[in-house]
């Protein structure tokens, strides 16, 4: 319950907020009678009040999980306008104050009865301004919304060419599939999601990744997609590791207890129920026609406030004759830090993580997401000398249930060895 003052506050702030917005909409709309005005403060209020209720139920009541997403979007969509329209309602208030402060109360004519004007009387807000505000909310509106009817559930499978010179020849050839942040405690639509993996196993790869967060918090959020996801095989297997979300640290806080362990034993235990290889800091040698390559995989492995529980040298050990080694590290940020400066012997390493920040622009030449000041490597295929990293932006979405631009990813890779 650490989490109630800062929520109260939170929820204080949006009401206050709420109550700034809808007086300008008010003071706009002047040729409203008192009752049809009274009858917009209800509405407007009652859904405020709603949404905040369904936050606070989310967060701490146990309610289905579609329930809660359509709250979330709902919430998401009304607090962004009206961001995009605060700016503008800032604007007019400073323009009415800098009015009242420099304009001068006109003084009586001498030697008449006229009375001084005085600048007293209220400064109506100026309706072009808070309409032009509404106009630009209306835009963000449009694209958003589109994004969360459009692209949240748009699979895009990408292909790519990975060139390991020290691949066995068994393996020349060979697909690979990859997916990641599948994010199910976000999930509005199984027949979508269902979509999606249908369209995963039609590539029909040789094996599968699945490089982290599978819950937001949660393992009850895979109850309504656990049967979903256990469709997902692969010929020579599904490979699985854990990401930042998937230790309940968000819901629970960093510290232990038996309440966190368990919701992280039960993530585990999906794993094992789907039939995934979950790699926690451990290897596996994947064999074809008498040859190995290895897969290793590590625990979330983050930098700043994200969890360090991932040890590459427990899943480097004993793996020193293998020609070929795969990582999957959820944390793309984990490639640059510490595999390429300390561990030379990984050929390549798979990530998701940045999910793109779920906005941007991607086509074949050309990629831009704001998530690329925050992280070098975001998106796609990186190279330096003779080591890889490929950055999936994820199956699912979190936060803003939905994708402008930056659509969900199934990657396919063909290994080759020149």
């Amino acid at each position: 319950m650490g989490r109630l003052p800062f929520l109260i506050a939170g929820c204080a702030l949006i009401v206050a907020f709420d109550y700034y917005c809808l007086t300008a909409l008010l003071a706009v709309f002047k040729t409203w009678s008192d009752k049809a005005k009274q009858r917009f403060s209800i509405i407007y209020w009652t859904i405020s009040l709603l949404l905040i209720a369904g936050i606070f139920a989310g967060i701490f009541v146990n309610i289905f999980l579609s329930l809660r997403a359509v709250i979330l979007v709902a919430f998401f969509l009304l607090t962004g306008c009206k961001m995009v329209m605060l700016p503008f309602l800032l604007v007019d208030d400073l323009r009415r104050l800098l009015i009242r402060i420099f304009r001068k109360p006109e003084t009586a004519t001498a030697g008449t009865d006229e009375k001084p004007h005085t600048s007293a009387e209220p400064i109506s807000r100026s309706a072009f301004i808070v309409k032009a505000g509404l106009v630009a909310a209306a835009v963000p509106l449009t694209s958003l919304t589109w994004g969360i009817t459009s692209g949240a559930y748009d699979y895009q499978v990408r292909r790519k060419t990975l060139i390991l010179p020290n691949l066995p020849a068994a393996f020349d050839g060979i697909t690979m599939g990859q997916i990641s942040d599948i994010h199910s405690g976000s999930f509005y639509n199984p027949k979508a999601v269902k979509g999606g993996v249908e369209l995963l196993l039609a590539q029909k790869p040789d094996f599968i990744f699945f490089t982290g967060d599978i819950v937001n918090d949660m393992a009850t959020e895979m109850r309504d997609y656990q049967d979903i996801f256990s469709k997902v095989k692969a010929p020579l297997g599904v490979f699985s590791s854990l990401g930042n979300h998937d230790y309940g640290d968000y819901h629970f806080g960093k510290e232990a207890s038996p309440a966190k362990a368990k919701n992280l034993k039960d993530v585990i235990k999906t794993h094992e129920l789907m039939g995934w290889d979950l790699l926690m800091n451990e290897h596996r040698r994947l064999k074809v026609n008498g040859e190995e390559i290895g897969i290793l995989g590590i625990e979330n492995w983050g930098m700043g406030r994200f969890p360090k529980y991932g040890r590459m040298d427990l899943a480097t050990k004993n793996t020193d004759d293998l020609p070929v080694k795969l990582l999957l590290s959820h944390d793309p940020s984990h490639w640059r830090a510490e595999v390429l400066p300390k561990y030379p012997q990984i050929d390549a390493m798979f990530s998701g993580h940045t999910h793109g920040m779920q906005f941007g622009v991607r086509t074949k030449d050309f990629e831009w997401s704001p998530i690329q000041y925050i992280y070098k490597e975001w998106a796609g295929l990186y190279q330096e000398q003779h080591q890889q990293l490929y950055v999936n932006v994820g199956y699912g979405f979190l936060g803003y249930p939905g994708r402008v631009g930056i659509l969900p990813e199934i990657t396919i890779f063909t290994l080759k060895r020149a």
